[in-house]
């Protein structure tokens, strides 16, 4: 790590242990931790907590419990004290399209939270926090960043694809041979409605779809974030590049706790490095790699805690210039895994850098600039097809669209690859959430020149702003991709894609114009002018708004009603900490 030039006076390695730790009178403190392994000389070194989300709720964290014993290794190896400790996980796989995924981004909240909690009632001066599935990632950053003690994201790694094999598929099956995700089987699901492929077929790819530990393979959410995160300068590099199986991520683990010893001999900490700039580098690697719209509602989020000032309108000046590089899936072809055996996303952020689309002086968690990390990293093989050169992209601005419009006044984001084209015109069918929408999808009341309105699906309206892949996915099975659209106040898996707009703000449950749609309605989408409009006049809406009624809310008590009563539009990032009055 290189020292910072600025560093001249003695740096207190135990800023908030030795408050908790020292002196006679905390005596009955010491107690409680020499039978959970502390001898008398740890009492002297830095105290480092070890934020795990292990969990058997999913294949993502199933194997953090031992990413955090190698990270335990490297801080105490580093002068430090590890102390390991867990956070919740949820399962978005699992609950997507069920009531039960509106805790999911509640869960962001949740786990910033109790990181904060146990780091601030440990007085540990400095953590490591693993994640794995896709709420894992932001919320230990929005803790990072609110609590700013040295610390460093440990991303818990891909899973690799699945394969069905001949000898376990039915006979003639499409599948055989091809890389398969849990996107796989939700598109399966809407090939099995349309009557595309047999029970045997779905049951097939449901069992070897996932198989083992790792995040969702594509270039959805985690791996998307996992890409922010260390363009940030907050994670180690190729952290967010390594299979979650693998040599190379039990030694980042290790490495990592060591470092975060190192930034506090150092005094680094986490508001160095997350500079506006740094942002900029982050969304930059998001767009280049095509990745999940969740990103904007994530980092939106991330800069809040760090008091950087970052909006849905800086995905848009910065996306006018970078272009989409990456043929991952949803809408390309290859995985998370094969863009690891290539050499990850080093090379792509050194092509970024070289041509002046990255900013290099930011610093990082090594405490080097991203310039200095990057200055040996080798390009990718000759004859790799998976990262485009600059001059043959994908796209050559962004698939991550900003829409306003009389639909959407303070914004929506869409996922426009290109593939889907720039511009749709449709009549609306209405949907008040997302089941009765899916059901429509798969039974045929969904046609072609259709655009699906699903609402009530916001943060506070859900709550929880759910994602809607099963029925972007359910599209795509029933090979309507190019024939229908979608909008929604909830959100997007980073596994949808298609001619799909989400976090319509403001959202129906205030009154947004989404919930002044009917059926019939025209909507036109234009990606080139950025722009969504319902084809009403104004006199109309007015007296459509005239005669609406603010819908009571869903949850009387519990955490998603004080998730409802507290979380900001998704176009501010859906923070719940905004401006409380105490």
């Amino acid at each position: 790590m290189k020292k910072k030039s600025s560093a001249t006076k003695q740096i207190n390695l135990r800023p908030h242990s030795s408050s908790l730790l020292d002196g006679p009178h905390r005596a009955a403190a010491r107690s409680m931790l020499y039978p959970v392994g502390f001898t008398e000389a740890d009492f002297k070194k830095p105290l480092i907590g070890i934020a795990s989300t292990w969990s058997n709720v999913t294949p993502c964290n199933m194997h953090i419990d031992k990413l955090a014993l190698e990270a335990e290794k490297g801080a105490n190896a580093g002068g430090g004290k590890a102390i390991v400790f867990n956070t919740i996980t949820v399962s978005d796989g699992i609950s997507n399209g069920n009531e039960a995924m509106k805790y999911s981004l509640v869960s962001r909240e949740v786990i910033a939270d109790s990181i904060e909690t146990v780091v601030g009632c440990g007085g540990m001066d400095g953590y490591v926090a693993i994640g794995g599935c896709d709420k894992n990632m932001p919320g230990a950053m929005i803790c990072i960043a609110r609590m700013n003690r040295p610390a460093v994201f440990v991303y818990g790694g891909t899973i690799l694809p699945g394969c069905l094999t001949a000898a376990s598929a039915p006979k003639d099956s499409p599948n055989v041979g091809k890389d398969l995700d849990v996107v796989s089987v939700f598109e399966a699901i809407g090939q099995h409605a349309a009557g595309k492929i047999s029970d045997a077929e779905l049951h097939a790819v449901e069992s070897c779809a996932i198989p083992g530990p790792g995040s969702c393979g594509g270039m959805y959410t985690a791996n998307t974030m996992a890409s922010a995160i260390e363009a940030l300068g907050m994670s180690l590099p190729n952290s967010s590049a390594q299979n979650a199986i693998s040599p190379a991520k039990m030694d980042d683990c290790r490495r990592a706790g060591a470092a975060v010893v190192e930034m506090l001999r150092q005094g680094l900490k986490p508001l160095d490095i997350l500079t506006k700039k740094a942002f900029e580098n982050a969304i930059t690697v998001v767009i280049a790699l095509g990745g999940s719209t969740n990103a904007v509602l994530h980092l939106l989020g991330i800069a809040h805690a760090a008091k950087v000032k970052l909006t849905i309108d800086d995905f848009t000046r910065i996306g006018k210039r970078v272009p989409v590089l990456a043929d991952l899936k949803p809408s390309g072809k290859y995985s998370m895994s094969a863009l690891v055996a290539i050499g990850g996303i080093r090379p792509l952020m050194k092509t970024l850098l070289d041509t002046g689309l990255l900013h290099g002086d930011c610093l990082t968690v090594t405490g080097q600039t991203m310039a200095e990390t990057l200055a040996d990293v080798k390009s990718y093989p000759n004859g790799q097809q998976i990262i485009r050169p600059l001059d043959n992209p994908i796209k050559k601005d962004s698939h991550l669209v900003i829409f306003y419009g009389n639909l959407a006044p303070t914004g929506a984001v869409g996922k426009i690859t290109g593939k889907e084209g720039t511009s749709f015109t449709g009549k609306a069918i209405v949907f008040e959430g997302e089941e009765k929408a899916l059901k429509a999808i798969l039974d045929g009341t969904v046609k072609k020149g259709h655009v699906i309105v699903i609402r009530s699906e916001g943060p506070k309206g859900g709550p929880g702003m759910r994602e809607m892949l099963a029925p972007t996915s359910a599209i795509m099975g029933k090979g309507l991709g190019k024939d229908v659209a979608l909008i929604t106040d909830g959100r997007f898996s980073g596994g949808s894609h298609g001619f799909v707009v989400g976090h319509v703000t403001p959202e129906s449950y205030v009154g947004g114009p989404i919930a002044l749609v009917k059926n019939g309605d025209k909507i036109i989408f234009d990606a080139v002018k950025r722009t969504l409009t319902l084809d009403v006049t104004a006199k109309e809406l007015a007296k459509r708004k005239k005669a609406w009624k603010k819908p009571a809310p869903r949850y009387p008590r519990g955490v998603l009603a004080k998730y409802a009563a507290h979380v900001t539009s998704a176009s501010e990032g859906a923070v719940t900490d905004k401006d409380l009055e105490l």
